[in-house]
């Protein structure tokens, strides 16, 4: 009998991905979650008219645990009602980080509670995974955390140099005082951790650079779901190029330097740029407003229709983990730029370009380049679509499944 793993995770991250993967193959000994679409009311719910659900129930409906077994799922409602409301009535980035705090501990306690069945190991998430993970090993048990993102530290070093280079960007929102506690429990899980998964070789190297336990890291990169389904593309031969910028609005995603590069191109390409622009301060976003299309928050069911637009994908990031939009971007055809920070699996020079964080001039660079030279745009498309199966939720899985038997069996 193969040995299994508990998996605590909140929210649907990649679409179930990692519970799935374990299921699959037969390691799966139990799925703990906040919130997800489980039948029999999740069909109840999906009754109502679109047109009728708020934003709040939409999201719900769009969680569903495909492939994980309902009797191996327990979720705790109540808790996410909680979450849910207290991350609404949260008004700056202080109050976001207690609840954050409040969230994981509360979690994990229901976690222990409920009991780790007879499990050979854990699998949790940063932040989120504390206390399952000393109380696994007090079990004798193997322990798994993925790092999501770079550490909160490192984050916060790179913010804190762009936020005295761009002062007019963001508020005080990000004003936080519980980061101090969120570092220190994201240290504590590495400490109780037998591997900390990466999904790039920045994240390891951010872990590294603050000093963690960069032996014990192990990079594995993700893959695109099998929900995500291109649309076909057209070529688009004419000017100007069709420049995506897909994420959060903000520093942390390179904004200044999207508006940079888009004042230095002026009409040579086409920016659109799709998410939440919530903490920028107005005079930037109106900068910004002048020089693109900003359309906002896009639900993750419409983001197809701006790759189907798109010629090649921009993410300038200072700070990220392995940023799925550019998996997708690659597995869509389309080219794109980014920078080392961005944990992406972009090839340089192959299937789109690596950029220097922080740097518009190179970002223009690049972007003229491919629009005076659309023969060398199709190249790098097709070299992107040929890589498409070292992209896919089985290569991953095929990844992930390695190094978690490497552990468990060892």
């Amino acid at each position: 009998m193969k040995t299994r793993v508990t998996v605590c995770q909140m929210g649907a991250r990649m679409h179930y991905a990692v519970p799935r993967i374990l299921h699959d193959a037969g390691r799966l000994e139990w799925f703990f979650t906040d919130l997800c679409a489980l039948e029999p009311w999740a069909a109840v719910l999906s009754a109502i008219p679109k047109r009728l659900r708020p934003a709040s129930l939409q999201r719900l409906l769009s969680r569903v645990p495909d492939g994980v077994p309902r009797k191996r799922i327990k979720m705790f409602a109540r808790f996410a009602i909680e979450y849910s409301r207290r991350l609404a009535s949260a008004h700056a980035m202080s109050e976001m980080s207690a609840t954050f705090l409040w969230a994981g501990k509360t979690f994990c306690e229901r976690v222990i509670h409920a009991g780790l069945g007879n499990a050979h190991g854990v699998y949790t998430f940063n932040t989120a995974g504390l206390e399952v993970l000393i109380h696994a090993r007090r079990r004798g048990m193997k322990t798994l955390v993925e790092q999501t993102i770079a550490p909160r530290e490192f984050e916060a070093r790179l913010l804190a140099r762009e936020r005295e280079t761009h002062p007019d960007w963001e508020d005080g929102f990000l004003d936080d005082e519980h980061a101090a506690e969120l570092t220190a429990r994201e240290r504590e899980e590495w400490d109780n951790a037998d591997l900390i998964l990466c999904g790039s070789d920045f994240v390891r190297n951010a872990i590294a650079a603050c000093n963690g336990p960069a032996p014990r890291c192990v990079v594995v990169p993700y893959g695109v779901d099998s929900h995500f389904k291109p649309a076909p593309r057209p070529e688009n031969n004419q000017k100007p190029l069709h420049v995506l910028v897909a994420g959060t609005v903000g520093l942390r995603k390179g904004s200044p330097y999207v508006l940079a590069a888009a004042q230095q191109l002026g009409t040579q390409a086409e920016f659109r740029i799709v998410g939440f622009t919530g903490s920028v301060l107005p005079a930037r976003l109106q900068d910004l407003q002048k020089h693109a299309d900003v359309r906002g928050f896009v639900p993750r069911g419409q983001i197809s229709e701006h790759y189907r637009w798109a010629d090649v994908l921009l993410l300038p990031s200072l700070c990220e983990g392995s940023a799925t939009v550019t998996y997708e971007a690659l597995t869509a055809g389309i080219p794109v730029i980014a920078t080392p920070n961005a944990g992406s699996c972009v090839r340089d020079g192959q299937d789109g370009f690596i950029v220097p964080a922080a740097d518009a001039e190179a970002i223009a660079e690049r972007i003229d380049m491919l629009s005076r030279n659309r023969e060398l745009l199709r190249t790098l498309s097709r070299r992107a679509l040929d890589r498409s199966q070292d992209l896919t939720i089985e290569a991953y899985g095929g990844r992930l499944l390695k190094v978690v038997a490497a552990l468990l069996d060892e």
